[in-house]
């Protein structure tokens, strides 16, 4: 298989985490949608990342997509169960995990995106508070399981999205002061990225 994007986006190293915590085989094609769009829209007609192109050719596009597919690839080492309230509370605090991350990229490119006097910082702060709610909810269950996962004895699609979504916005928008605010969840995130699968897909520096 082959995973088409870049690291910094939180939806491409989710997956390449997932990835490497399954034990599928996988290779990056480190593909910039900014500085070489063709190459992600002959495999993507949305010229988005993360896509993953199969084995078979076949091509998989946006991360909860491609996400499920692996799962089911994965067989026992699924990070999302099949079923039942197992499976609900996990696709729950999932959701919550990559709303955080929606909510953070919406404020970063109104920032980047957008002259400064042009900037609507009511937007900004809207979709920052919309963030800072989620990581806040994360943070109440990471404080709730202790010294174990976010919904569960084992690793889960929950721990890997909240992992994710936490360093990257404590990587694009220090201001918030996530670590501070969010004391659990950074403990979270730190048992997290000291893991391989973490390790082997790196946040830029």
């Amino acid at each position: 298989m082959k995973l088409l994007g870049g690291y910094l986006s939180p939806y491409v190293r989710r997956t390449a985490v997932s990835l490497n915590l399954t034990g599928l085989k996988w290779d990056l094609e480190a593909i910039s949608v900014w500085e070489n769009p063709d190459a992600i829209k002959q495999h993507n007609p949305l010229v988005r990342v993360p896509t993953l192109v199969l084995d078979d050719g076949d091509v998989l596009v946006e991360s909860y997509a491609i996400l499920d597919a692996v799962d089911e690839l994965a067989g026992a080492k699924r990070l999302t169960p099949a079923s039942g309230a197992e499976r609900r509370k996990v696709m729950k605090a999932t959701a919550v995990g990559a709303g955080a991350i929606d909510k953070t990229i919406w404020a970063v490119y109104e920032l980047r995106f957008h002259d400064k006097e042009h900037v609507s910082r009511s937007w900004v702060e809207h979709n920052e508070k919309q963030a800072l709610g989620g990581f806040e909810w994360l943070n109440n269950a990471a404080k709730a399981a202790g010294d174990g996962w976010l919904c569960g004895a084992n690793i889960s699609q929950a721990d890997v999205t909240a992992a994710v979504g936490f360093s990257f916005a404590n990587k694009v928008r220090p201001k918030l002061g996530l670590p501070e605010k969010f004391p659990a969840l950074a403990a979270h995130n730190a048992r997290c990225e000291a893991l391989d699968a973490f390790k082997n897909a790196p946040l830029p520096s």
